[in-house]
């Protein structure tokens, strides 16, 4: 079960990424703005999830913290789908994220 789960919190962590990316892209403004929003905004997800989160984190956080950043890097996601006019699978991606989390924890599995 656990490593399924873990697949899935893979699977999520792209979705943020390609939700990130889907809200720059569709704005209403110049191309130039567009692509750098578009690749901009999941890069920076990116590097803080890779600065805090990620196993091989470059700044190791407490359980508690990590939690904290990984929550708002998805609710940042989220909330940049429902920006981009998707609200519901911002919603989705949001609560996914929350139950696998949880489910994850049951599992034994670290923050």
């Amino acid at each position: 079960m656990k490593p399924l789960l873990s697949a899935l919190a893979f699977l999520l962590e792209l979705a943020m990424l390609a939700a990130a990316g889907w809200w720059g892209f569709t704005l209403d403004t110049g191309w130039p703005v567009r692509l750098l929003a578009g690749l901009g905004a999941p890069l920076l997800i990116a590097v803080v999830w890779g600065t805090f989160c990620s196993p091989k984190a470059a700044v190791p956080l407490p359980a508690p913290a990590k939690l904290a950043v990984q929550a708002a890097c998805f609710v940042t996601g989220g909330a940049l789908l429902a920006l981009a006019g998707r609200p519901v699978p911002a919603v989705l991606l949001v609560a996914l994220w929350a139950v696998d989390k949880a489910l994850l924890s049951l599992a034994g599995d670290p923050v």
